[in-house]
């Protein structure tokens, strides 16, 4: 199982923007260095964090990124479900449909997989990297 390049980034992002001291918002410039990456392509990330409601944006000269109000209970499994969606990572494709037992087994764990994810803040890690 692997999450793409776009989710590491994501968390990356939204874990710097919660460390961050600046009571101003931060260009999404500043933000692809500090992850070494294109500019363009951690826009397009940020534009998915927006439109969630994690991620607040303000344009012009002195804009830039922030995290909205309430951001603390922000869960990984959030961030996740925001750049890869809410679909299944298994789904099993030789339509046994809900009998299948090799279906019912890997939904558990990735039910299991989801729960800690879920238990994750964002909080809990801009804590314990002060």
């Amino acid at each position: 199982m692997k999450y793409s390049k776009a989710t590491n980034y994501a968390l990356h992002t939204m874990l710097n923007l919660a460390l961050s001291k600046s009571s101003k918002p931060i260009g999404v410039q500043t933000l692809a260095e500090k992850l070494s990456v294109s500019p363009t392509y951690l826009s397009k990330i940020l534009t998915k964090l927006v439109k969630e409601g994690m991620v607040s944006s303000v344009s012009g000269a002195n804009g830039g990124y922030s995290l909205t109000r309430g951001w603390e209970s922000i869960s990984f499994l959030d961030i996740i479900f925001a750049i890869e969606g809410k679909s299944s990572l298994f789904e099993c494709g030789l339509d046994h449909g809900p009998q299948c037992q090799i279906q019912k087994v890997m939904l558990k764990s990735e039910e299991k997989m989801e729960e800690e994810l879920r238990r994750q803040t964002l909080a809990d890690l801009a804590k314990t990297s002060v």
